[in-house]
C-alpha cells in the first residue's frame, strides 16, 4: 500500500518538502523501511550488514537512542538516494525481513516489535497523503494526485444532540489486540452528564461562521489562537480558495459540497467555531465513552484492510444512519484534552519507548479517524495528537455541551 500511494508521484514530487512540519514522500518510504532494518534486522538477522551506512542518520526521525538525525526541516534537501534507490532499499529489506521471520519459532517480543512496525508504517501512509496534499496545494497548476469519487450534492442532514449520563466510566485500551502504548493503561474517569452532536460540522455551517465574521472576532478565540490568526492571516480553512466555495483536494480543485464535513482546521479554529456555536469541544474521555457505548452510523469504511484510493476525501454523513455518525473514516476530531499520559503509563524500554511518550507536551488529542486513515486504526481508544495550530492534517470537529 505504501508503494501504491507513492506510485502517482514523480521522483521530483517525492523529493520536495513544502514546510518544516511535513516530509517528502521519498523520506516516508525510506523511514518506515529504516524502522525494520534498525529495530529488527540489526538485532535478529544472521550476519547483518546495513543496506547503506548513511541511511542510519538520513532516515532516523527522532530516536535519540539510535544516534544522530538529519534535521527534519531539511529533509527535502536529501536528493540522494533517489526515489528509485529508495525503492531498491524497500525491496531489499522486505526480502531480508521475510527470510528472518520465515519458518522460525519467533520470540513473542519480536512479534510485538514487527507488529508495531507494521502499524507504524500505516501511520506514515496517512502522513504521506497529508503531506503530498499540502505540497500539491502550493502548485499554481492545481495538480491532481489521484481522481476522486464524489458524492451526490445534497443538503446537510440536521445535527442531533445525543445525551449521555456520565458518571464513572472505564477508558483506555483493554489489552485485547494491538494498541499503541499511549492508549493505556485502562483506567476510570468521572464524567459529568454531556451531549455530543451525531455528526461532524459541515461546510455549510463553517461558511456561516465565516460570514458572521468568525475569523475577525477575537471573543471566540483562545489567546494563542487569535495571535496565530492575526500573525498568519487566517480567513478560512487552509485549502479553501478565496470564494469559500471551492477547495484544493487530492483530486484537484473542486467545488465544496454543502453536506461534507469541514476539513483541515486547527484546534484553534475548531475551538473558536464551537464557542461561536454556543457549544464546546468534547474531552477525549467524553468522546471515547460516547463512541464505545453507542450505536455507530456510517461504519462501511471499517470493512476493509486498506484505504479506498478513490475516496480519500471525507464524505457527508449518511442521512439514513442513526447513532454517532462519522466517528471514523471522515475527519479526525479535535478534543479539548491535552495529550498527556494516563495514570500508570510507562513507556517501553529502549529506543521504541520514544515512540509516543516524548511528545506529551504542547499537543492536543484527536479522536476517531479520517478518510486517509487505514481502517484497521479505527478504534475508540486510539489517541492521535498534533499541535493546536496544525491545519494540514485531515482534521474536523464534533460539538459537545453539558446537559445539567
Amino acid at each position: 500500500m505504501t508503494e501504491a500511494l507513492a506510485s502517482p508521484l514523480s521522483p521530483e514530487d517525492q523529493t520536495a518538502q513544502s514546510m518544516p512540519d511535513t516530509s517528502p514522500t521519498k523520506w516516508h518510504r525510506a523511514h518506515v523501511t529504516w524502522f525494520f532494518e534498525t529495530f529488527v534486522l540489526e538485532h535478529h538477522e544472521s550476519g547483518f550488514v546495513p543496506f547503506d551506512n548513511s541511511f542510519r542518520m538520513l532516515f532516523n526521525s527522532y530516536y535519540e537512542a539510535i544516534g544522530p538525525k538529519y534535521p527534519r526541516p531539511q529533509r527535502g534537501l536529501i536528493t540522494r538516494p533517489s526515489a528509485d534507490e529508495v525503492g531498491d532499499y524497500r525491496v531489499d529489506v522486505d526480502r531480508r525481513m521475510a527470510a528472518t521471520l520465515d519458518g522460525a519459532d519467533l520470540d513473542p517480543a519480536l512479534v510485538d516489535l514487527v507488529t508495531l512496525g507494521l502499524h507504524h508504517e500505516q501511520q506514515h501512509q496517512e502522513l504521506l497523503l497529508m503531506d503530498i496534499k499540502h505540497l500539491l496545494s502550493l502548485h499554481p497548476g492545481a495538480p491532481v494526485y489521484r481522481p476522486q469519487s464524489l458524492p451526490d450534492q445534497a443538503a446537510p442532514s440536521t445535527a442531533t444532540w445525543l445525551e449521555f449520563d456520565g458518571g464513572l466510566v472505564d477508558c483506555g485500551h483493554d489489552a485485547s489486540g494491538f494498541a499503541f502504548d499511549n492508549e493505556g493503561p485502562r483506567h476510570r474517569q468521572y464524567l459529568e452528564p454531556f451531549a455530543l452532536t451525531d455528526r461532524l460540522v459541515t461546510v455549510t455551517e463553517w461558511q456561516a461562521f465565516i460570514a458572521d465574521g468568525g475569523y475577525q472576532r477575537p471573543e471566540f478565540w483562545l489567546s494563542d489562537g487569535w495571535h496565530t490568526v492575526q500573525n498568519q492571516g487566517w480567513e478560512r480553512p487552509i485549502y479553501w480558495l478565496d470564494d469559500n466555495a471551492t477547495a484544493h483536494t487530492l483530486g484537484g480543485v473542486r467545488r465544496l459540497h454543502d453536506a461534507e464535513p469541514v476539513a483541515n482546521v486547527s484546534l484553534y479554529e475548531a475551538d473558536a467555531y464551537a464557542r461561536w456555536a454556543d457549544a464546546r469541544l468534547p474531552t477525549e474521555f467524553e468522546w471515547e465513552h460516547a463512541v464505545a457505548s453507542t450505536q455507530l452510523g456510517d461504519t462501511s469504511t471499517l470493512d476493509r484492510l486498506d484505504l479506498d484510493l478513490d475516496r480519500l476525501e471525507p464524505w457527508p454523513a449518511d442521512p439514513e444512519s442513526t447513532g454517532i455518525r462519522q466517528a471514523f473514516g471522515a475527519g479526525w476530531q479535535w478534543t479539548s484534552s491535552a495529550y498527556l499520559s494516563y495514570p500508570g503509563f510507562k513507556p517501553a524500554r529502549g529506543a521504541v519507548g520514544e515512540y509516543n511518550a516524548k511528545f506529551m507536551s504542547g499537543q492536543s488529542v484527536l479522536r476517531g479517524s479520517s478518510s486517509l486513515t487505514p481502517p484497521t486504526h479505527a478504534r475508540a481508544t486510539y489517541r492521535n495528537f498534533f499541535p493546536p495550530s496544525a491545519r494540514w492534517p485531515m482534521t474536523s470537529l464534533r460539538l459537545a455541551r453539558g446537559t445539567n
